[in-house]
């Protein structure tokens, strides 16, 4: 059972779209084999983790069908179906996998209506409480291609089958083109301490009042993870603040901006209860000012 005042609760929640949700969520990607491929390493212990998030106060989980593919979003109806309420499942279309695991667009409307409806399918469900769609080059700019894209998810919501519209892997340029379409429930991009490059997109999502997901919080590829994780000054405010780098990697974000909602993802329930206690975790100005300095932001133009 949960607890009465579970960890994510401390960190307080957000609006996705018609949903409310507690700041810290789960993402579920990791839950497939290596590279988001095949079954996992140890399928007892994914659905414990799954369990375990949700009895930790975890009401927010990321997903997409193309992971595994179908793996974790089976993974999520074993675990957690029939599903509680006010928990929000989000998942994102417009790519899929090949028989080798590669990446691939898959994202023409109509292949948009069919990730949707494969979602719902293996996750034993008939709505969702958003679905991003994810930009494959995210650096292209948007055009009627887009904008007939957008559309299809405008016709999914009118039909019940999801309940907000979330954009991810996007600019700035794509966010005002859509929200002078229709409602834009959240956005995920690549954002942690080390990579600023969505500032912008943040910044609009903040002033709009739109949720923003970043993922890969704790950095990506491999090497910009470890640089953060193994970080001196992150040790040594650990000491002062009784949290692991990892938990101050991931407050950061929460003390960035009230609207950023955390998605970050295991394999294991040592790892979540990690995650989740995030909450506990209060940065002081002396500390931001420490971190402003090892990871500063880019540099303005005048």
């Amino acid at each position: 059972m949960p607890e009465q005042n579970p960890p994510p609760a401390s960190a307080g929640s957000y609006a996705l779209g018609p949903w409310r949700v507690r700041r810290i969520g789960y993402g579920a990607m990791q839950l497939a084999g290596d590279n988001v491929f095949g079954p996992p390493r140890d399928r007892d212990e994914a659905l414990r983790v799954l369990r375990a998030a949700v009895a930790g106060g975890v009401n927010h989980i990321d997903t997409a069908q193309y992971y595994g593919p179908g793996v974790v979003n089976e993974l999520i109806r074993e675990a957690l179906h029939p599903y509680p309420d006010g928990l929000a499942i989000v998942s994102k279309v417009a790519a899929r996998r090949d028989e080798t695991g590669a990446v691939l667009p898959y994202d023409e409307p109509h292949q948009l209506r069919e990730g949707i409806e494969e979602n719902l399918a293996t996750l034993g469900t008939d709505r969702l409480a958003a679905v991003n769609l994810r930009m494959v080059d995210g650096t292209a700019a948007p055009g009627p291609r887009f904008d007939a894209q957008l559309a299809e998810l405008v016709r999914a919501r009118e039909e019940g089958l999801i309940d907000g519209i979330g954009l991810s892997n996007i600019s700035r340029e794509h966010l005002l083109r859509a929200v002078g379409q229709t409602e834009i429930a959240c956005v995920q991009n690549l954002f942690n301490l080390a990579d600023h490059g969505s500032l912008d997109v943040l910044q609009e999502c903040t002033s709009r009042g739109i949720a923003f997901v970043p993922f890969c919080p704790l950095g990506w590829p491999r090497g910009v993870q470890n640089r953060i994780l193994s970080s001196p000054v992150l040790a040594d405010l650990g000491r002062r603040l009784g949290a692991t780098p990892a938990q101050l990697t991931l407050a950061w974000l929460l003390d960035l901006a009230p609207n950023i909602l955390l998605i970050p993802g295991t394999r294991t329930r040592t790892h979540l209860a990690e995650n989740l206690g995030t909450a506990s975790v209060r940065l002081d100005e002396a500390s931001r000012k420490e971190l402003a300095r090892e990871f500063p932001p880019p540099n303005r133009r005048a």
